[in-house]
């Protein structure tokens, strides 16, 4: 004797809350999918996720908690989630003017509005103020965004900075131990006098941390005031010669050699060889 429509459409609901058990457990969570696709990042996700925007194989999502496997179907507003791409990263030359969010309330103009109609949905790695030009990181995956930012990761970022003012070597050395500013603890700054011009004088600074803001305040704290401030690299990669305005993209073969261990773990590889693994921190 068959089955019953009403225990067929049982029995469907219940093979559907097996797989969503059983997914909610196996393969990645499914915002970090939706970062590592490039939609978005991970904070962003969940919010789609929480405005019913998100769906896996039919079914409309409700909570971030829940895991998805290669072999599942995710859409987002009804466009059905393509492969994503392997990790990729631009050099981007900012100019002042441009803030580096994707929509500014202000009206502003955007990094993104100024980037080539060609290119992937990007992020940009940290941020730069409006009046901080330089090398700007973006890249299309959300794990290498993540990556780069963590303050664990402990790239040097180097700067070039003009500001007005009398530069005290003393104090300037002084910051390689650190600093406290209002209840702020700045870690250690390497600061040097490069010459002076008029009433300014210019500067290069390299630190690890890069709080909001921590160029400026620091250098205010010694009666600095900050009126120019260039990013000159960012870990190994180099600002160089690269056009005001203009994109690059950083080769495949270097970002992989410059992330080490970390590459094999964005693109699911087994893990790199001890000797990569040391170069990369090295390289640090």
């Amino acid at each position: 004797m068959g089955q019953t429509p009403k225990k067929r459409a049982a029995n469907k609901r219940a093979t559907e809350n097996r797989a969503a058990e059983k997914s909610a457990f196996a393969g990645e969570r499914i915002a970090k999918v939706l970062a590592r696709a490039g939609v978005c990042s991970r904070r962003d996700a969940e919010k789609l996720i929480a405005e019913g925007r998100v769906s896996v194989d039919g079914r409309r999502l409700d909570t971030p908690a829940f895991n998805v496997t290669p072999q599942q179907k995710i859409s987002v507003d009804g466009k059905l989630l393509g492969a994503p791409d392997p990790p990729r990263l631009w050099r981007f030359h900012k100019t002042t003017g441009l803030v580096t969010t994707t929509r500014d309330p202000e009206g502003r103009p955007t990094v993104f509005q100024k980037l080539p109609p060609n290119l992937p949905r990007l992020n940009a790695v940290g941020r730069l103020d409006i009046n901080t030009e330089g090398l700007l990181l973006m890249t299309n995956d959300g794990g290498l965004k993540r990556f780069l930012e963590l303050p664990s990761t402990g790239w040097l970022r180097r700067y070039r900075v003009r500001a007005f003012g009398a530069a005290d070597p003393e104090r300037l050395a002084n910051l390689k131990n650190g600093i406290e500013i209002d209840g702020v603890r700045y870690r250690s700054i390497d600061a040097e006098l490069e010459r002076k011009q008029g009433g300014n004088v210019w500067m290069s600074v390299a630190l690890r941390e890069g709080k909001n803001r921590e160029i400026k305040r620091v250098l205010e704290h010694l009666d600095l005031k900050v009126n120019r401030l260039i990013r000159l690299s960012f870990g190994p990669f180099q600002l160089g010669n690269l056009e005001a305005g203009q994109v690059e993209e950083v080769p495949r073969r270097v970002l992989r050699q410059q992330l080490g261990r970390e590459w094999h773990k964005l693109v699911g590889e087994e893990t790199a060889p001890d000797s990569e693994r040391s170069d990369a921190h090295r390289r640090r």
